[in-house]
Formats: C-alpha cells, sequence, structure tokens
C-alpha cells in the first residue's frame, strides 16, 4: 500500500493504520476533537476546516510579526521572552530573503536594531522594500528596550524600541 495524504474519511482510516503518529497534526486545527474511550484527544478531519492556514498566518503575523504589504516587509515580533531567537526565509518572486531575529535581552518584542544586507536600517516601525532581483538579501533584527535616562531596569520603566 502506497502510502500518501488521505483524502477521504476512508483514506485517513488506512492511513492511520500505517502511520499512526499522523493521528493529530500540531499545525493543523482538527473540526473533530474525540472523547470516546480509547480515542480521548484525537482529532480529525484536520486538513477540512480551512483553520490551518488562519492558524499559519495568525502564527506568522502575529508572534514572528511578518507582515507582507505590497511591495514592502514589515517585521515587528512580539514572541515569548524565553525565545532566544528565531529565522525564517521569505521568498519575493526571485529574491530570496535570511531573516534572523535574536533576542539577547529576553523581551517579548520591539526591534532594538536591524541591518539589511549589512547596512543599518533606522526606520520603525521596521519597514523594508523588497527588490525583486534574484539576490539572497540578509536581515537581521535585535529586539530589546531602550533604556530611559534617571531610571533603573528594575523600575520596569523602559521604552520599546519599536514604539519610536
Amino acid at each position: 500500500m502506497a502510502v500518501g495524504r488521505p483524502t477521504s474519511p476512508a483514506g485517513a482510516a488506512s492511513f492511520l493504520a500505517v502511520c499512526p503518529s499522523a493521528a493529530r497534526r500540531s499545525y493543523v486545527v482538527a473540526a473533530d476533537v474525540y472523547a470516546a474511550p480509547g480515542q480521548v484527544g484525537r482529532g480529525g478531519r484536520t486538513w477540512y476546516t480551512g483553520s490551518a492556514g488562519w492558524m499559519q498566518r495568525a502564527g506568522i503575523e502575529s508572534i514572528l510579526g511578518l507582515r507582507l504589504q505590497g511591495e514592502f516587509l514589515r517585521l515587528d515580533p512580539c514572541i515569548p521572552r524565553d525565545w532566544p531567537s528565531f529565522e525564517m526565509t521569505v521568498r519575493y518572486g526571485a529574491a530570496r530573503y535570511e531573516i534572523r531575529v535574536e533576542n539577547p535581552s529576553k523581551v517579548s518584542g520591539g526591534v532594538l536594531s536591524a541591518t539589511l544586507d549589512g547596512t543599518v536600517v533606522t526606520g520603525r516601525p521596521l519597514r523594508l522594500r523588497l527588490l525583486d532581483d534574484a539576490r539572497v538579501h540578509y536581515i537581521q533584527v535585535t529586539l530589546g528596550m531602550l533604556e530611559v535616562p534617571g531610571t533603573r531596569r528594575e523600575d520596569g520603566v523602559r521604552q520599546s524600541a519599536g514604539s519610536l
């Protein structure tokens, strides 16, 4: 039997017999979550709801902070404080943008500094014009907070660099 993506509930049942770990995928949204004995917590009909695409978009736009607006890329992450970094690749036509976001200060957001191909980008919010030039571009972002003069970090009085 060839193993492939199930296309119907009947196909899904035979697929699960060969690949039981596919009972519920963490990156899709189940239309059914079973409560029957022996099936508690298993999910079904994961590819029928259309919700998976919306969940992916919510994660990319609201957590990783990546939004494509016409020919512009906007980046304003809002991540858990304990994430040290993340990387992603964006294709724009024939160009590729390799993005690395570092979080050395363990903050949830606020772009402290950014570079595009080694050149400092000062505008905030971070908005970069994308070029369809068949090149690989590198975006480096560091999250952090600007210290407000005359305050201590313990006071909690800091200014998000992303809100300037």
